[in-house]
Order: C-alpha cells, then structure tokens, then sequence
C-alpha cells in the first residue's frame, strides 16, 4: 500500500509511502490520497490530518513515468479521482490539515503547501516548483495561493524560474510555517497537530470555513486557467522534450523550440 495511515489521539497521519519513487504520486496514489482526505473529513473521530512522506523525499511530483504514458498511450486507465480529485479533496478538507516536509518536494509536493494550515519542514528538504522546466503551467491553484504566502515577486520566482527552494528560503517566503533539525520534524508537527485535535472539531471546522470559504472563487479561477494553460501545453514541443529529457536521463534543450 503506498499511502499508510495511522490514528493517534484525534489526529491521522498520512504518509506517502512509495520511497523508491521518491514518493512520488502515480494515479493509484492519488486515488488513494483523496480517499484518506474524504474518509477523514467525514470521520468524527478525526480532528487534524497530519499528511508527510516516507524516505528521503515529501513526494516527487507527479509520477513523471506514468505521465508521460498518459501523454503518449490513448489506452492509459486514468484513475477514479487522479490529480483533480485530490485537488477537490484539499480544497473542500474541512478539518486543519497538517504538512510535514520531510525531505524533497517537488510540483504537487510542494503546490499542497498552498492547502496546509500549519507546514513544517526539516532544515535539510528542498522544494521546487518545476512547472517551466517541464514545459506545463503551474497546477493545484499556486498561480492564486502562492502570491498570497509568499508576495508577487518570490511567487513568480518560484513558479517561473523552476529553481530549488532551501528550507530557510520556504519560511522566509510564508511557505512553510517553522523549519526544525531533521529528526525533530514529526514530533514538532505532531505535538501541534495533536493540540489542535484537543479541540472542539465544531470549532476548527467554523474557523478553517471562515479563513478559506472567502478563497473559494479565486482558487476555482485559478484552476479553470491552469487547467486550460496545461491542457494546452502538454503534450507540445517543449513538454515532450522535457519528458523525453526525463525518460532519456539527460537536460532538456528547449532552445529552437516555437514559442
């Protein structure tokens, strides 16, 4: 099972659980990702969702792999939810939601930062948004909640530039909300998720209702673009280059391509 789960005083963590692909998210775990955040949204003896990765990576991204199959195989079985139903997962999560960065994070690994209440993240993780390198446009509706953490300028830098975030650069931006030593970032997260849970769920519930519901029309917006914007681009020069570029081991050249 790639994603486990365990129950603990009022709080379930979720541990993405496919360490030899860096945890990466094929469509079974995202499948399986949203059903954990449906289940426990509706589960009254949850209160806080901890979500964290196994190894020595958060999540990866998107399983490039299986992307790039989806991209080429007309016969490729996309899953019950996918990416867009753990989107719609997180966005309508009505419970504090819990993200411990333990180790690298890349695209929907570090997009989900945009959803999280509270973030952690261990002093040596890295994340980045690799959404020019690969030739696609930004997901998850970081075009609207990136800005809003982080300000213009070091929004567009993250989604622009496809570059490496520190884990100092992540809370200097609003990204994250506290870096700790490595070995200490569980029982940080955990001790503040497991505060949260002591509390009313009624209670959470109306105040995470009151700080997102507001959001709800721009974060719809932003997804109906991204959405247009990446079903334009995959699958066009600069995207099969970047995949070939994967698959192949080696950098992608995008110099030559139409604009």
């Amino acid at each position: 099972m790639a994603l486990q789960i365990h129950d603990e005083n009022r709080v379930r963590t979720l541990t993405l659980d496919r360490p030899d692909a860096l945890n990466a998210f094929d469509e079974a775990l995202y499948d399986a990702t949203a059903d954990a955040l449906l289940a426990a949204a509706e589960d009254p003896d949850v209160a806080v969702v901890l979500l964290t990765g196994a190894g020595r990576a958060f999540s990866a991204g998107t399983d490039l792999l299986e992307m790039h199959r989806m991209s080429t195989d007309p016969d490729f079985q996309r899953g019950r939810h996918g990416f867009p139903g753990l989107l719609d997962a997180l966005v309508a999560f009505p419970k504090p939601l819990v993200v411990a960065v333990n180790g690298i994070a890349l695209g929907i690994g570090a997009t989900v930062l945009g959803f999280a209440d509270l973030a952690f993240m261990s002093s040596t993780a890295r994340l980045k948004c690799p959404f020019t390198s690969l030739g696609v446009a930004p997901e998850a509706a970081s075009s609207f909640l990136f800005p809003r953490l982080a300000g213009h300028q070091s929004a567009a830098w993250i989604l622009l530039s496809s570059e490496w975030l520190s884990a100092d650069d992540a809370l200097a931006a609003g990204l994250v909300w506290r870096v700790t030593e490595p070995d200490d970032l569980m029982a940080e997260a955990r001790k503040h998720a497991e505060l949260l849970a002591r509390r009313p769920v009624s209670s959470l519930v109306a105040v995470k209702h009151a700080m997102t519901a507001p959001l709800r029309a721009g974060i719809d917006a932003a997804r109906e673009l991204e959405n247009a914007a990446f079903a334009e681009l995959m699958g066009g020069p600069a995207n099969l280059e970047a995949l070939a570029a994967f698959a192949e081991g080696r950098e992608p050249d995008f110099t030559g391509l139409p604009g």
